[in-house]
C-alpha cells in the first residue's frame, strides 16, 4: 500500500482449520524502497478471541488497534458479554468507512473464535468479506493466494493449517520484494484463547518446507 513514511508491503494469511483459525505474516517494515525492519510486529491481540493481521501504513494500523482492543474492553464492561468476531469486524468496517474519504491505508485480516472459527478480510474503505477457508492481505497476496488455493481442504489439522499459513507467506517473502523478514509470525486462535508461536516452535515448520524444496529440486 502506497503512502509516504513506514509501511508494511506485507504477506498476510488466515487459514481456518479444526476448531482454530492460524493466522501469520512475514516480518519486513519496508520504507519507500528501504527494507527497513526485518522483525516487524504483524499480528496483534484485540481480546482472547480476536486478533488481527496489519497491511499497510503502520501507524494507521496501530492507531486503529488501539482503538479496537478499548472498545472491545467497553464493550465487555457495558454489555456483560464479549464482542464477537462478527461484531468486532462490523465495528472495524464502521470506523473504515467513516474515514474513507481521508483513509486509513490500512487492510486487515480479522480472525476468531465465536460457537466455531470466523474470518474476515476487512478492505481500506470498510468491506468485510467473510472468508470459509482463507483470506489474505498485503502486496503478496497473489502469491499466497495461488499457494493457498494449490493446497487448502476442508478439516486440516492445527498442524496443518500452520504448515500451510507458513508456506503461504514464504511463497510471498520470495518473490513479493516488500515481503521478508528473519521468519514467520504465527498465531493460533481457539477455544482456549490465542497462542502465539515461538521462534524455535515456527522455525520447525519453515525447514520443514525448506527440506521440501531440496528433495524435489534433487
Amino acid at each position: 500500500m502506497e503512502q509516504n513514511g513506514l509501511k508494511t508491503g506485507t504477506t498476510t494469511v488466515g487459514v481456518i482449520v479444526k476448531d482454530a483459525v492460524v493466522l501469520a505474516a512475514d516480518m519486513r517494515a519496508s520504507m519507500g524502497h528501504l527494507a527497513y525492519d526485518e522483525d516487524s510486529k504483524k499480528l496483534y491481540k484485540i481480546t482472547d478471541e480476536i486478533a488481527v493481521t496489519n497491511a499497510g501504513a503502520v501507524g494507521d494500523s496501530l492507531t486503529i488497534i488501539r482503538f479496537l482492543k478499548s472498545q472491545a474492553r467497553l464493550y465487555e464492561i457495558e454489555r456483560e458479554t464479549k464482542i464477537t468476531p462478527n461484531a468486532m469486524a462490523s465495528f472495524l468496517s464502521n470506523i473504515l468507512n467513516a474515514n474513507r474519504y481521508y483513509p486509513f491505508a490500512v487492510q486487515f485480516v480479522l480472525g476468531g473464535i465465536n460457537e466455531g472459527p470466523e474470518l474476515y478480510e476487512v478492505t481500506p474503505f470498510g468491506g468485510v468479506l467473510k472468508r470459509e477457508k482463507y483470506a489474505v492481505s498485503g502486496s503478496g497476496t497473489e502469491l499466497a493466494l495461488a499457494t493457498l488455493d494449490q493446497n487448502y481442504r476442508g478439516g486440516m489439522s492445527e498442524t496443518e493449517g500452520i504448515a500451510l499459513a507458513v508456506k503461504a507467506i514464504d511463497a510471498g517473502k520470495k518473490r513479493d520484494v516488500f515481503s521478508g523478514g528473519t521468519s514467520v509470525a504465527v498465531m493460533v486462535i481457539d477455544k482456549k484463547g490465542i497462542r502465539e508461536l515461538g521462534d524455535e516452535e515456527v522455525k520447525k515448520f519453515t525447514q520443514k518446507e525448506e527440506n521440501r524444496k531440496v528433495g524435489i529440486g534433487r
